[in-house]
């Protein structure tokens, strides 16, 4: 049927029935293929229970925005039109033992009413995204709940982003946690009594759950629990993913010209070491792929000796998750572009008693918007709340132990 055809169908029929019939076509699709309960991937035990009692939301169906339910359209409308509130963040910079900094973002909550007491005050530590930071709009969002909930929150800004600037030529890598280390050894410091949760969204969920594979418990890791949320448990396959035309042009380009343009920023540090630099700054200054910015910066940077050795460090799916003794929440989409479904090691994360995974059809990449506001909480938001709040309530009732030692005895 030519398109004037079908104009003229539709001035015979006129609008109305025209667009009922397109209507009632995309509420079934929307109702009977988009429309699904989350699966939730988790050991049967007291960890299992725990999640079903503290989260109820995951025993009920995840209803996409109903006009951008798409994985292209759910990361997007979240990352451009979605609000970024105001937040009274209190700047603290911190150098580190190597020359740099690391500026960490804090939302003290003095006004808290739930814990009054902020030595004992629980502590929610984001990781944003590979080029996020305090700046972002699920940082900001993820900040306001953590009000609500009663605790400090604190945005850990990677090295060259979140308005901060280098101080020597180092940066981050999603495979490196000494910066975590730091940071939450510094925390601790000055907020001894405090339980800390961490919060790690993309690439900061990679350096969250690499960092418990290195420190397992609750004790030596210093965190009572963390939610990782649109982790790329593969890098090559979401390197793969990302290189496909329409993620290319969508998301590819745009995070290795933020990535680039930081290095741009901080060029004069770069160029006062020049002869000590184990990379070409100029050459990486012309990368146009996240691959080939890994190839000629991020891995030779960190002693790797190709992208395909550091992607090897930084994947997941290959490291044994059996050694983390922390209680773990993951939330993915299956249509997430940076994170393909048949890389999620669905099979791995049901063999450890304290992680757990929710899996939702539709959702994208830190997505997951629902309902018909966007202005208004999402999935990943209402379950953070429901599971960090599950999370200081078993440690305000000395039962977080309890059932991290019965969960693997």
């Amino acid at each position: 049927m030519s398109l004037e055809e079908f104009l003229q169908l539709l001035y015979q029929w006129q609008w109305l029935p025209v667009l009922t019939v397109l209507s009632m076509i995309y509420l079934t699709y929307y109702l009977f293929h988009v429309v699904h309960k989350p699966r939730l991937i988790v050991k049967d035990g007291r960890f299992q229970e725990f999640l079903l009692r503290s989260c109820p939301m995951l025993s009920d169906y995840y209803w996409p925005t109903f006009w951008c339910f798409a994985a292209h359209a759910q990361t997007l409308i979240r990352a451009l039109i979605r609000s970024r509130p105001s937040v009274p963040f209190r700047r603290e910079t911190l150098q580190t033992p190597d020359g740099g900094i690391v500026c960490l973002d804090w939302f003290d909550n003095k006004a808290s009413i739930i814990y009054e007491d902020p030595s004992t005050r629980p502590t929610v530590l984001i990781l944003p995204g590979l080029t996020g930071g305090s700046e972002t709009s699920y940082c900001r969002h993820l900040v306001l709940l953590g009000k609500e909930l009663g605790v400090r929150t604190i945005v850990a800004n990677h090295r060259g982003f979140g308005a901060s600037q280098l101080k020597t030529p180092r940066t981050f890598c999603a495979a490196n946690t000494e910066d975590l280390k730091f940071v939450l050894s510094h925390i601790h410091k000055s907020c001894p009594g405090s339980p800390i949760f961490g919060m790690g969204i993309s690439m900061g969920g990679v350096i969250f759950m690499n960092y418990l594979n290195e420190f397992g418990d609750t004790k030596s890791s210093g965190l009572v629990g963390v939610m990782a949320v649109s982790v790329p448990w593969n890098c090559m396959e979401s390197c793969v993913s990302l290189e496909q035309p329409i993620n290319s042009f969508l998301f590819n380009k745009h995070l290795t010209r933020n990535l680039v343009n930081m290095l741009q920023r901080n060029l004069e540090v770069f160029e006062r070491h020049l002869g000590n630099l184990p990379f070409d700054i100029h050459h990486a200054l012309k990368a146009r792929t996240i691959r080939e910015f890994d190839q000629r910066f991020t891995s030779p940077a960190f002693g790797y000796r190709d992208y395909e050795e550091y992607y090897d460090a930084v994947t997941l799916h290959k490291k044994p998750l059996h050694n983390i003794k922390v209680p773990v929440l993951c939330l993915n989409a299956a249509d997430d572009p940076f994170s393909p479904l048949h890389a999620i090691p669905v099979e791995s994360v049901a063999q450890n008693p304290l992680v757990s995974m929710v899996l939702t059809s539709y959702g994208g990449h830190i997505g997951f918007l629902e309902g018909t506001r966007i202005d208004r909480s999402n999935y990943m938001e209402r379950l953070f709340v429901e599971f960090a709040r599950g999370i200081f309530n078993l440690v305000g009732k000395d039962k977080l132990q309890e059932m991290v030692e019965e969960a693997h005895s």
